[in-house]
């Protein structure tokens, strides 16, 4: 037996008047995961224990069967184990966001708005030049940074501490000057990162070619350095990660899983979907297990693009699970599917919530009849709830 999950990063939503009085899961079209849910059971599950924020940290954690409460450390570390850091138990890590700020001239740092937590999806490439431009900057005995992916950066800062800060998601649209780090370090370094960025040649370049500009950064997620239990130890599955981002795969490095890497898979709405379909079946030859993450529901609803949320969830209905059932189907092998997000990221919002989210788990060994479609009204009415999200896995595993 194989076992896949395949997780729709902020798939989940609130019913929208402009489809309808429909969420972008109910609304888009999605034949094959129709097809699964009326041959297997839906429900719903808490990933977010209560009084924990509603992040991917926590949430991803849950749905690979990790108490946060006993495992969660922070974001950053996470991310960190991803990019390759060794974290010393004094170090300190920091999610560095390079973020789209209003530009208007001689307004005050604390007067500017955050316009774009993603600074429209930069490239990998654009960002590192930035990031050696805010190194040259502020880098020193204490700080240090170190390229992630896309927007998505760390800053690792010796002998820190855990200091309360807010992600740049939360506050979209707002002013920043009451959301800014109260150490004075940190505040002064985003300061002067507007400075630094945002005449830059690139961002300059940026700006003309009609993109955000990447101008400045932006702290959040502290943490320390985290301890979390062998994946194959904990479960028996030799298990596998396929994600585009730095902090599912610090998960499984710490965890001790398998990374796939995936050319051209990049978090955003553009993604290589199909790559990401080939890598799970790859990985499935010599894994039992192997954890599919896409982000793209996510960024769209960060984004508050209704259109573009129903896209991401249309491809990733047809370009990640279509071929990925549709292949094993064929080879005659025997698997057990988990679908679900981790965590709502409605429109409304665009941020995260806690609320449970709808899940939908199929084998193709019991293929049942009659099941209703998979969306968060019917997982709701099934009857089916998972109390603590970190216990869902073990319904993939019952068999």
């Amino acid at each position: 037996m194989k076992y896949i999950v395949i997780l729709g990063d902020g798939m989940a939503d609130e019913p929208i008047e402009q489809l309808g009085g429909k969420t972008p899961l109910a609304y888009a079209t999605t034949p094959m995961m129709d097809e699964l849910a009326a041959h297997g059971v839906i429900g719903m599950t808490a990933t977010i224990p209560h009084g924990m924020a509603p992040g991917s940290d926590t949430a991803n954690l849950a749905v690979m069967g990790y108490n946060p409460r006993d495992y969660y450390t922070g974001r950053s570390p996470l991310e960190a184990l991803s990019i390759g850091v060794d974290m010393k138990e004094t170090d300190i890590a920091l999610r560095c966001n390079l973020v789209t700020l209003s530009d208007e001239p001689g307004i005050p740092y604390e007067q500017r708005t955050i316009l774009d937590h993603s600074s429209d999806e930069i490239s990998t490439a654009d960002a590192a030049v930035l990031l050696d431009a805010v190194r040259e900057a502020f880098e020193n005995d204490v700080y240090k940074f170190y390229v992630g992916t896309s927007y998505r950066h760390l800053l690792i800062w010796d002998k820190g501490r855990v200091v309360e800060l807010t992600p740049p998601h939360d506050i979209l649209g707002r002013p920043i000057g009451g959301y800014l780090p109260l150490d004075p370090v940190l505040r002064d370094m985003m300061r002067r990162s507007f400075d630094v960025l945002d005449n830059h040649p690139l961002n300059v370049a940026r700006a003309a070619r009609g993109l955000r500009k990447a101008n400045s950064c932006w702290f959040w997620g502290a943490g320390t350095r985290p301890a979390l239990s062998d994946f194959s130890h904990k479960t028996g599955k030799k298990g596998a990660m396929v994600s585009a981002v730095d902090l599912l795969k610090g998960i499984a490095v710490g965890a001790g899983m398998d990374v796939l890497h995936v050319e051209g898979a990049n978090g955003g709405l553009h993604t290589n979907y199909e790559g990401k379909a080939t890598a799970c079946l790859q990985a499935l030859r010599d894994h039992d297990f192997c954890y599919v993450h896409v982000e793209a529901p996510d960024e769209m609803g960060h984004q508050g693009s209704v259109e573009n949320k129903v896209l991401s969830i249309e491809y990733l209905d047809q370009r990640v699970i279509r071929p990925i059932v549709e292949t094993l189907h064929e080879a005659g092998v025997d698997f057990r599917m988990l679908i679900l997000p981790d965590h709502p990221t409605p429109i409304r919002l665009r941020t995260h919530t806690a609320a449970p989210v709808p899940y939908l788990l199929y084998d193709s060994t019991d293929r049942k009849q009659g099941g209703a479609l998979y969306n968060e009204a019917n997982a709701a009415a099934s009857g089916h709830t998972v109390e603590e999200g970190w216990h869902l896995i073990d319904e993939l595993f019952a068999r």
